[in-house]
């Protein structure tokens, strides 16, 4: 089993089929969308694919350490992940080929008019330890 993370994110990955942006959405279409994705986890924890998930606030800031007794830099000249990351998912799964099948799926949320966003996700694997080595 390996590990993997499908990041949603606001902006910054190439734009989605049904490209309306959340917050002009109706209240009922986000309801379908947040239902459609606790259906979604709900799922493969049935399969024992779910790890963890969560929706992410827009709001929030960027920390640096700057040197002792100096205050810390926030929301520096890089992009903010407050602006690029909507949410995440954890998912552990049997290979590559079925974290990319569930990232599919999990694309086809429904966005505005209850049409699929067919939203592009990114699968990033966890780093794994390197194998022992013994003699």
């Amino acid at each position: 089993m390996a590990k993997y993370l499908l990041l949603k994110h606001y902006r910054g990955a190439p734009a989605a089929v049904n490209d309306v942006p959340m917050d002009q959405w109706t209240p009922e279409e986000v309801s379908a969308h947040l239902r459609y994705m606790q259906d979604f986890a709900v799922r493969l924890e049935g399969t024992g694919e779910f790890v963890d998930g969560q929706a992410l606030s827009p709001e929030g800031t960027f920390v640096r350490y700057d040197g002792e007794g100096r205050p810390p830099v926030t929301d520096g000249p890089f992009a903010e992940t407050k602006d690029l990351i909507a949410g995440w998912m954890v998912i552990d799964v049997e290979s590559y080929e079925r974290a990319l099948e569930l990232a599919g799926e999990l694309s086809a949320a429904p966005g505005a008019g209850g049409k699929p966003i067919h939203e592009w996700l990114e699968v990033r694997p966890f780093m794994a330890e390197p194998p022992t080595v013994t003699e």
